[in-house]
């Protein structure tokens, strides 16, 4: 009879790993959930000594719970290498062709993906350009999802009007997310360093190289080692003249670029909380820049609200347990904190804005998957429309998605009187709305709209200010909220947007 329960305690263990118990804190709160109810809801099993059994459960963080289940192991511990099957396989015009081409090489030429339905392609960097080795990546790409048959592949035909493009989406880490692909506790990997963007919702996401591609192509699964998790505690009220983009600069400015080398960022906090999706996906989508293996914040009511309608696809969300071990801990009183930018050359070069005033501006560039949501143009015209001044410096628009494109055309933006992002940008001088695209954020072709060609001085809302990134290699650039962004514009330095918002 021993020996039977043991048997089944150690089934139970198994099975509460499996379906991931949520931490205490988050069940009271009813913050587990799957897009159906699961029909499963406990499992009890005869009370014993632990000292007969050994361990019941491992205390894990959400990131190595993820991971748990993706390689069917009932606990994992940082440093293991496992096999985990990935729920969704993400590439673009700049890296889908080799990835394509590694495939085929190791695979077969008449080989087929390991499922239709989980690789999403999106061309979105180098498109809007006369470049002829740009066209033929996205050429390789339609070429390829034709011959497998791939369900999600967002193709762009009419470059002279990306409206005339109904499967057209734009940047792709914010099309993933709007076209519901990001889902709670999966694992989604990407041809992409800001693939860990997706980690806003309470997923394992993160950026793989082309030759993992090619095999993760071919079977769906993929080795991974598991992080170390470092905990963001992230409280107290928003100031009104910060933003998410502000809370991540800190935070790199804090750890350096180097400082979560290979480790999960786990963003928690009433602030996280009081966040939008497109705030957190903010947070999550530079947690490279700090060198980290992703970011990810605990998916909630929040998260939830925003999957409805976009996915029928079941999930399951994961929270760290109480007991989960942490490599640190950073605590943050965000009331307390200003706005910053990261000065030129490196993302970490963090510096109040107030301190750069006196750095004379050529140009503005908000957009990217960084800082080219919706929420980041809402940001934008709301500082012009406080002002009711022009701005002094060409200052550049590139909507992420055109979703986003939409919203700025159509979207009123609060306090103007019904007026819309796009007449405020008109208002205020600054560059009509430009095609959804990665624009000049990798620099791109020399024909590619707002490049750097010259070395020009420049605020962006961008996630990256290495040389060169931008287009010209002696240019410089200062990384910036869209609020501070949207200030500097208007003064032709760099400004603290409180000159405007308080």
């Amino acid at each position: 009879m021993a020996s039977s329960v043991s048997a089944a305690a150690k089934a139970a263990a198994a099975f509460a790993h499996k379906k991931e118990l949520a931490a205490p804190a988050q069940r009271r709160a009813g913050l587990t959930r799957r897009t159906k109810p699961c029909s499963v809801r406990a499992v009890a099993s005869p009370a014993r000594a632990l000292s007969s059994t050994g361990s019941v459960k491992s205390a894990m963080t959400m990131t190595e719970k993820i991971l748990a289940r993706a390689s069917e192991r009932a606990a994992l511990e940082p440093g293991e290498n496992v096999w985990v099957d990935v729920d969704v396989l993400m590439t673009h015009d700049v890296c889908g062709p080799g990835a394509f081409d590694i495939f085929k090489k190791e695979f077969g030429e008449d080989a087929r993906v390991w499922d239709r339905e989980k690789l999403v392609v999106i061309p979105d960097h180098y498109i809007f350009t006369s470049d002829g080795r740009a066209k033929r990546n996205v050429d390789i790409l339609r070429d390829f999802c034709a011959e497998q048959n791939i369900k999600y592949f967002y193709d762009i035909k009419d470059l002279s009007d990306f409206r005339a493009n109904p499967d057209y989406k734009g940047v792709c880490h914010i099309a993933l997310a709007q076209e519901g692909h990001c889902r709670p506790g999966e694992v989604l990997l990407g041809t992409d360093s800001h693939t860990c963007n997706a980690g806003a919702f309470g997923q394992f996401a993160t950026g793989i190289g082309n030759t993992d591609a090619g095999f993760v192509l071919g079977t769906g699964k993929a080795l991974l080692k598991v992080p170390p998790t470092i905990r963001f505690i992230l409280d107290g009220e928003m100031p009104p003249y910060l933003l998410a983009k502000d809370l991540i600069l800190q935070i790199i400015g804090e750890i350096s670029v180097s400082g979560a080398t290979y480790k999960s960022m786990e963003f928690v906090g009433s602030t996280v909380e009081s966040l939008t999706m497109e705030e957190r996906m903010t947070l999550c989508n530079m947690v490279i820049e700090a060198g980290g293996k992703n970011g990810v914040v605990p998916a909630d009511e929040t998260t939830f609200k925003y999957l409805e309608g976009k996915t029928s696809v079941d999930y399951e969300p994961v929270y760290s347990d109480a007991q989960a071990r942490f490599f640190s801990d950073y605590r943050f009183d965000v009331s307390k904190l200003e706005p910053v930018v990261a000065k030129p050359h490196s993302p970490d070069n963090r510096a109040p804005a107030r301190e750069c005033k006196d750095v004379k501006i050529d140009r503005v560039y908000i957009g990217s998957c960084t800082g080219g949501k919706t929420e980041d143009f809402l940001a934008a015209a709301k500082v012009f429309l406080a002002s009711g001044k022009k701005v002094k410096v060409p200052t550049f628009l590139v909507p992420a998605t055109q979703k986003v494109w939409l919203d700025i055309y159509s979207l009123p933006v609060p306090g103007s009187g019904g007026k819309t992002c796009s007449q405020i940008f008109e208002e205020a001088g600054c560059d009509t709305p430009a095609s959804p695209n990665c624009g000049a954020c990798l620099g791109g072709p020399r024909d590619t709209y707002a490049r750097m060609n010259e070395p020009t001085v420049c605020v962006s809302t961008t996630n990256r200010n290495f040389p060169g990134r931008m287009g010209h290699k002696e240019g410089q650039i200062y990384l910036a909220s869209p609020y501070t962004a949207a200030a500097s514009a208007l003064t032709g330095y760099v400004t603290d947007p409180r000159d405007f918002l308080m």
